[in-house]
């Protein structure tokens, strides 16, 4: 597979990531990516969908969703994962570091596919006691696989524009264009070096005063496969093969 790489120095800070934003299409793994890091890092899992969605797949109120979104990311270290514009500049201007799982719609549309039978056929119960529907996920006007299907060019070029824009300078970006590039750089990082005896991944990250500025970017995060970018001052082209 072939990718497009943004090449950049990565941020001039020594430190290891603590707070981490996992994006990428609906389906793309996300969530069982963003799970993974933060219990190899020893710090909490922040699942966004699980503080958007309320019962009978009910949207929770804008001012109620930010609030929710600013106490759980008010911590020193988190691993959070969404795509939700309307939380985004809280999510990323406390972040170190995004995640992003940019992987070939093929792979997205077999990964989305597959979710939504299992949770389906499983009556998987989600968050606030919903439950995907064969009818819904795959044949409405709803359906995660035709959403997945309509925004993965859109979130491709909408990214890199992001991480353009000056408030998210502070970032290191690490873009991740296969699940083995995933897992190959997740192996390579160094397990639980957040942690401490009163963390955990179960542990529940408790409300805050307010969102401080991001003390700092992330540096020397392994990349394998990955690809490390920095804040965007230039575009380099190159090719990685899966």
């Amino acid at each position: 597979m072939c990718s497009q790489a943004m090449i950049q120095t990565p941020p001039n800070s020594s430190g290891r990531p603590r707070r981490i934003v996992v994006i990428g299409t609906s389906g793309s793994g996300k969530t069982t990516t963003a799970r993974q890091l933060a219990q190899r890092l020893g710090c909490p899992h922040v699942e966004l969908d699980a503080l958007h969605w309320e019962p009978n797949w009910t949207e929770a109120p804008l001012d109620v969703f930010r609030t929710r979104v600013a106490e759980a990311l008010a911590g020193d270290a988190w691993v959070t994962d969404g795509n939700y514009s309307q939380v985004r500049d809280i999510a990323w201007g406390r972040a170190d570091t995004v995640v992003w799982l940019d992987y070939s719609l093929p792979v997205v549309l077999w990964r989305v596919v597959w979710r939504t039978l299992r949770r389906s056929l499983t009556r998987e119960e989600l968050w606030s006691g919903n439950r995907e529907s064969l009818r819904k996920a795959l044949f409405s006007r709803d359906s995660i696989v035709l959403w997945s299907l309509q925004t993965y060019h859109r979130r491709r070029r909408e990214y890199p524009a992001l991480f353009a824009r000056p408030e998210y300078a502070h970032l290191a970006v690490v873009r991740l264009p296969s699940p083995r590039a995933t897992r190959e750089w997740l192996t390579r990082l160094p397990a639980q070096s957040l942690k401490r005896p009163d963390a955990s991944p179960d542990t529940k990250i408790p409300p805050g005063a307010g969102l401080q500025p991001a003390p700092g970017a992330a540096g020397n995060i392994p990349a394998s496969d990955s690809e490390v970018i920095g804040p965007i001052s230039s575009v380099t082209t190159s090719t990685m093969l899966d």
